[in-house]
């Protein structure tokens, strides 16, 4: 059987990968810890605003500002969410939700974590 031209390949989010690109926050935004960070973007849409893929992170803490839309599903660890606006939420292996455009606050990364993320900006 051969590929349809009509129609884009499945992006896959195992098997062989591309290497993760590995970073860390800005040092003024971590306040607790040292948060190794790693990601693999494995889809990007055409006018860059739509991105997904797979990302981890070392325990510590950091302030976020978010200008994007993410969708998380946590696969390993325990993450600490806090809102500027008081708000904490604690997820575990197998949650997931969606921080949105316009969020601060901290991520403490409690246990290593890693998620597969969309994100839309």
């Amino acid at each position: 059987m051969s590929a349809n031209p009509e129609f884009p390949k499945l992006i896959l989010f195992q098997g062989n990968l591309p290497a993760p690109e590995v970073y860390r926050p800005a040092a003024e935004r971590i306040t607790a810890g040292d948060p190794v960070q790693s990601a693999q973007n494995l889809f990007q849409s055409a006018d860059g605003r739509f991105n997904s893929g797979i990302w981890s992170s070392e325990p510590g803490t950091w302030r976020v500002v978010f200008s994007e839309s993410e969708f998380c599903h946590l696969l390993e660890g325990v993450i600490v969410v806090r809102g500027d606006d008081g708000s904490e939420a604690t997820f575990r292996a197998g949650d997931a939700f969606l921080t949105p455009a316009g969020f601060t606050g901290t991520w403490e990364i409690v246990e290593p974590a890693k998620k597969f993320y969309a994100f839309y900006e």
